[in-house]
């Protein structure tokens, strides 16, 4: 097992970005709520207490014994961790009379400590807290502090490793906040940050190995990054004993069905590929409403996975391409109650099938999958594309879903994909997609009046999708598109730009 970080969640927004920050440094590590019991063994190199919405002097607010921690680990806490030593140490820590809030300039007193170095005298962090660390406790050291506060980062004299930071290291706008991190990892910690995608991939497998053996593993394809890496991943350790289906569902982009299956017949994979289209669009037809329209889809692949499944003797197992952020569980800001969210598995397969999970990503975020895939060698097409929903076009197609919706919204969504990337903006955006609405609306083209359908283009930037900003594209290059669906595309006559942002819309529109 590789070396690994702890990272103990008091419920900070930040949380997942401490670990994404841990692991870019090429060191393991897991998110675990304070609560929970660990162990620790010769692999655990360090804990990581993490902020939270509490103050340390509210009277339910959540502690840890970092007393008999630090005695065996090195201990860095950051925002409310940082405050908690303190005041498990006989510090004070009290409500500013400023809330410390954004942008702050840290004034580094101990440049050669080991946390801090090779940071700048000078450096701006992020801060976000409502409580100061007024006075440290006996035996602690100022290595850092800020014009509105006195304690930055600290240190415990005794040589322990056991380290404070006021401020969010983990965030963008603490600039050499990473380096502060590194330099706990390394040079206290004393991690190899030996853990990259090529390691990840030669453990994986020869996990997978051990914990499959001989039985066989089904799995339901979809096309993305997560599923194509998992079931790579799972192919490389046990061969043809994985059985993939790929379900043309009838709502995928134009030509997807076929290309998805060209590049998994390279990959070697053993995938069967079910034509379903005419299935779907019977079920789909009269109903215009989202929710219903996501059920049925649901449903019928559900269907048709579990009759292809029947087909193959001997499944024991079920392959699923869930990543960490699925998995992780969260700690309620309004308690110390533990509350885990549910991952996004296909159409609720394992409650239906009754087969245990092999889920070979489910301690990757997002970002660390596609390294894998990479290292991989799957195609770039595959591993760069865009988020895509789970019910495809059809809700994308506002209001009731017909095969010749399908096909126009196929082919206005194909030649915007395309101009996306001929131009080089496709790896510019975290998500496009084409929306055709239920409205026609009066044209003329040529000499003949048209009444034809409209599309919206959506275009947005977002690290997570949690939170999206409107994609500027260039008005030469909208202005070029439009004109092209419009030439192209028989029953569409109008085309518009989505300029909203998330909050208050969302990136899909149903």
């Amino acid at each position: 097992m590789a070396e690994r970080i702890l990272i103990l969640d008091f419920g900070s927004q930040y949380t997942q970005l401490i670990a994404r920050a841990v692991r870019e440094a090429n060191v393991y590590c897991e998110i675990i709520p304070y609560s929970k019991p660990f162990e620790i063994d010769g692999n655990l190199k360090g804990i990581i207490l993490s902020g939270s919405p509490f103050s340390v002097n509210d009277p339910n607010a959540p502690v840890i014994g970092i007393k008999g921690i630090v005695k065996q680990l090195p201990v860095l806490g950051i925002c409310y961790g940082a405050q908690l030593t303190a005041k498990t140490y006989g510090g004070r820590v009290e409500k500013s009379s400023k809330r410390e809030y954004g942008r702050a300039t840290m004034h580094v007193k101990q440049r050669k400590d080991k946390l801090l170095e090779g940071i700048s005298p000078l450096s701006q962090v992020w801060m976000s807290h409502g409580d100061s660390i007024l006075e440290l406790p006996s035996g602690f050291d100022v290595l850092a502090t800020t014009e509105n506060i006195p304690v930055a980062a600290f240190k415990y004299e005794d040589g322990s490793g056991l380290y404070g930071l006021q401020f969010h290291p983990e965030v963008y706008h603490s600039t050499e906040g990473k380096q502060i991190l590194r330099n706990f990892l390394v040079n206290i910690c004393g991690c190899s940050q030996d853990w990259t995608p090529a390691h990840f991939i030669t453990d994986t497998v020869a996990e997978l190995k051990e914990k499959i053996g001989n039985r066989k593993v089904i799995m339901a394809l979809s096309g993305g990054v997560d599923s194509t890496v998992a079931a790579t991943l799972i192919h490389r350790a046990i061969g043809d004993n994985l059985k993939g289906i790929f379900v043309d569902n009838g709502v995928l982009r134009k030509n997807e069905f076929e290309k998805v299956l060209e590049t998994y017949e390279r990959l070697g994979l053993n995938v069967t590929g079910i034509d379903a289209k005419q299935m779907f669009y019977n079920e789909l037809k009269g109903h215009p409403e989202p929710e219903t329209k996501r059920k049925i889809i649901g449903r019928l692949f559900i269907e048709v996975f579990q009759h292809e499944a029947k087909k193959v003797e001997g499944i024991e197992l079920l392959g699923q391409g869930t990543i960490y952020p699925d998995v992780i569980e969260s700690v309620s800001v309004h308690g110390p109650s533990v509350t885990i969210k549910s991952h996004h598995n296909v159409g609720g397969l394992p409650e239906k099938m009754h087969l245990d999970l092999v889920e070979p990503l489910r301690f990757l975020f997002k970002d660390e999958v596609r390294k894998v895939g990479r290292e991989l060698g799957i195609p770039a097409d595959l591993i760069d594309r865009h988020p895509f929903p789970g019910p495809g076009l059809a809700i994308r197609i506002l209001g009731e879903v017909t095969e010749e919706k399908v096909r126009l919204l196929q082919d206005a969504d194909h030649i915007y994909m395309n101009s996306l990337k001929e131009t080089g903006l496709y790896a510019t955006v975290w998500q496009a997609g084409t929306i055709l609405l239920p409205v026609k609306s009066v044209g003329v083209m040529g000499d003949e009046r048209t009444y034809e359908f409209t599309v919206a283009l959506r275009a947005v930037t977002s690290v997570d999708g949690m939170t999206a900003d409107w994609a500027h594209l260039p008005y030469d290059f909208l202005a070029n598109l439009s004109n092209e669906i419009i030439n192209n595309v028989r029953g569409i006559n109008r085309v518009v730009y989505d300029i909203s942002s998330k909050p208050p819309a969302t990136i899909e529109w149903e």
